[in-house]
């Protein structure tokens, strides 16, 4: 990582998911009643617990009206907005609410209709299976997809900057 990026990092106060193609691999699995099923990876909400305990906000933003993006997030324990067609307008009223800075704010996204918040944070992070567009803009791409432990990669990477104590093994 570039020393750049580390200090982007180091500056993060909140960090704001996408859902699905990030919290997910993209896939849906449709059942013959209609609902629908997708997969997570539980690592990414271990590492998630990991930079919640350094203080760091939590945020999902998503454009997904299933309900299952707030069953996760509620098991998460993190907030969520879903069905969002605006989400740099309402990315920007929750930092306001929180009196960050744009600046402050990590966003981490997978497609075209993340662009207008990649554009506007501090850190923009896409997942490895991003959108080429969308990957253009992110200082960080993580090596792993979405769905597939890339949160929880952006996650060890905030905690291991943020790290003051030793690792006791």
């Amino acid at each position: 990582m570039t020393s750049d990026a580390r200090d982007l990092v180091n500056n993060i106060e909140m960090v704001v998911l996408d859902f699905d193609g990030v919290l997910t691999n993209n896939k849906v699995i449709v059942m013959e009643d209609g609902t629908e099923a997708v997969i997570c990876s539980r690592s990414d909400g271990f590492g998630l617990e990991r930079i919640k305990e350094l203080g760091i906000h939590l945020f999902v933003l998503s454009k997904e009206k299933n309900p299952i993006v707030s069953a996760r997030c509620k098991k998460l324990n993190i907030p969520c907005i879903q069905g969002c067609d605006d989400k740099a307008v309402r990315l920007r009223k929750e930092i306001e609410s929180l009196g960050l800075a744009l600046q402050q704010v990590a966003y981490i996204g997978n497609d075209i209709n993340d662009i207008p918040c990649l554009q506007i944070v501090g850190l923009p992070v896409c997942v490895a299976d991003a959108h080429p567009e969308a990957r253009r803009l992110a200082k960080i791409v993580t090596s792993k997809k979405g769905g597939e432990g890339a949160v929880r990669e952006f996650c060890d990477i905030v905690a291991s900057n943020r790290r003051t104590d030793p690792i006791i093994v």
